[in-house]
């Protein structure tokens, strides 16, 4: 009959021959850095998600360029990198000309090899009014900030990627994108746009061994909304509208990006991720 210490023994040499091996693998999986090796851009990193984003992703071993119109932060962006070991460069681009996305990804292959990743995240500011308050022009130009742009960045990023044999790809939408919300018709319109596009290249590209998803951030604080006019828009009524009843931190964002960017998320394609502090469980317009 075994006694007690044979029992304890048994236990001690099961846990040593089976748990202990797969507790050391999965250390081995959270110690290593999820974006190693990788190479990419992040458009809009001069402040804000694409700031946050660039820096995470260095942080987790990849290699960024921070692209942006402004030079001067966009370059204080890869000094904050540089400033902890971390490999970037600077590639001025305004994104709604192809032919500067085009550079961009010419830039970031030349550079570096290859393009495995790309952060989709550049925006601009635009006022809010009623619906047919809103002129042509102004409705134009958020339809090429917003969403022409994002074709232009999908559209050779894809061709890229095809010719690498796979890459990942993260568009910054909204939850604007995901439902209705007042006096922002064209900025809503546009982010539904790109809710519809990342869907349809993630249904296209699966076969070449491209993953694309999309996160809607709710309301974060960031240059635009701390620079916008008072009474523009009133962000204490989205927040205390939300689960939790702040503005999320740009870093806040940035971590899922850099997840869905990551090899970790390598069974994940199509996804609409919000990251809104429970604004999407209950959500209402606001005027």
């Amino acid at each position: 009959m075994a006694t007690t210490e044979d029992y304890l023994l048994n236990k001690f040499n099961f846990l040593i021959d089976n748990v202990a091996p797969v507790n050391f693998q999965l250390g081995l999986i959270f110690m290593n850095k999820i974006m190693d090796g990788k190479v990419g851009f992040v458009t809009g990193s001069a402040s804000g998600i694409g700031r946050a984003t660039a820096i995470e992703i260095s942080k987790q071993g990849g290699v960024v360029v921070v692209s942006d119109i402004n030079r001067e932060d966009g370059e204080e962006t890869v000094r904050i990198i540089r400033s902890f070991g971390g490999q970037a460069e600077f590639m001025k681009a305004d994104i709604t000309r192809e032919a500067d996305v085009i550079n961009l990804i010419d830039y970031t292959v030349a550079n570096f090899g290859r393009l495995d990743f790309a952060h989709n995240n550049a925006a601009g500011a635009m006022q809010t009014m009623e619906l047919a308050d809103y002129d042509s022009e102004t409705n134009r130009w958020a339809l090429n900030m917003y969403l022409e742009s994002m074709f232009y960045c999908l559209k050779n990023e894809l061709l890229v990627m095809k010719g690498n044999g796979g890459g990942s790809i993260v568009n910054t939408a909204s939850m604007a994108g995901i439902f209705g919300v007042g006096l922002s018709g064209p900025y809503v319109a546009t982010k539904h746009g790109v809710v519809g596009y990342t869907k349809s290249a993630a249904l296209e590209y699966a076969k070449y061994g491209i993953r694309v998803n999309a996160v809607c951030p709710g309301t974060v604080l960031t240059g635009l909304t701390e620079n916008m006019p008072k009474g523009e828009f009133d962000f204490s009524k989205l927040t205390q509208a939300q689960a939790i009843k702040r503005l999320a931190d740009p870093s806040e964002i940035a971590y899922p990006v850099v997840f869905l960017l990551s090899d970790m998320a390598s069974y994940i394609t199509g996804l609409i991720m919000p990251v809104d502090g429970g604004a999407g469980i209950s959500f209402a317009s606001v005027e």
